[in-house]
């Protein structure tokens, strides 16, 4: 945990917050902070900066100052077929901690219908795993979360409300490789938007769909991957072609 996020309502009108839990428990285990020792905090979706310990035991009280910018949200949005609950289910930290700004949760004929039943869709679930990411990768900007029963209606009715985006990339074999030198060349506020499939592969209409609504398909290499692998490095890729 590199920052203590706060949730705005535990932060008091003179800076102080008081909390319990594994946070509390991380300070008082792990970090071993005495009173007087200062810490790494964030208000989620605001600034960061840094807590001085005012208590440590039996709660943990913070006096807080909050003077750093709010951070940007990530210019990376994750168009992502529904994949097995379990493989989602670890993904919630790690989509977050590698920087997105907007995860898009769709349906395809390859995820099985019950998997939309799962808990791990549930919006308090989702968004302690988010925040998991967040304290680890020192960001306060929580990805936004849609989910998508329909993927045609998706394409047709409601993808373009989450752009404009200025460059669509499709992650599946194919002749071109991965557009780095492309992306590189972007505008600096410019927005994009990556779709990664269900591990069986995208279908031939959902290529075409994803294909006339602005997607080029594109490879980072010759080896199938599973959805949790290709999302770490195709974000990665993604990534480091923005800086």
């Amino acid at each position: 945990m590199n920052l203590i996020l706060l949730e705005p309502e535990e932060l008091a009108d003179d800076g102080t917050a008081v909390l319990s839990g594994p946070r509390a428990r991380h300070v008082r285990e792990v970090l071993r902070s005495e009173p007087g020792a200062i810490l790494r905090v964030g208000l989620i979706d605001g600034p960061m900066g840094t807590a001085t310990v005012l208590e440590n035991a039996p709660r943990l009280k913070l006096n807080c100052e909050l003077n750093e910018a709010i951070p940007p949200r990530p210019r990376v949005d994750l168009l992502l077929a529904m994949p097995r609950p379990k493989v989602l289910n670890r993904l919630w930290p790690v989509l977050a901690s590698l920087g997105v700004g907007r995860v898009i949760i769709s349906n395809a004929w390859k995820s099985e219908r019950n998997y939309f039943d799962t808990h791990v869709l549930e919006p308090a679930h989702i968004r302690k795993g988010l925040i998991e990411g967040l304290q680890q990768a020192r960001d306060t900007r929580l990805p936004l979360v849609t989910v998508h029963r329909q993927f045609k209606k998706l394409m047709e009715d409601e993808l373009d409300v989450f752009g404009p985006y200025a460059a669509k990339i499709l992650a599946h074999p194919a002749d071109k490789d991965f557009p780095q030198k492309e992306l590189a060349a972007l505008p600096v506020d410019s927005r994009i938007l990556l779709a990664i499939g269900p591990e069986g592969g995208w279908t031939h209409f959902e290529l075409e769909m994803l294909t006339s609504h602005g997607f080029t398909a594109a490879s980072w290499g010759p080896r199938s991957l599973r959805t949790d692998t290709a999302c770490a490095v195709l974000l990665g890729l993604v990534h480091a072609a923005l800086r």
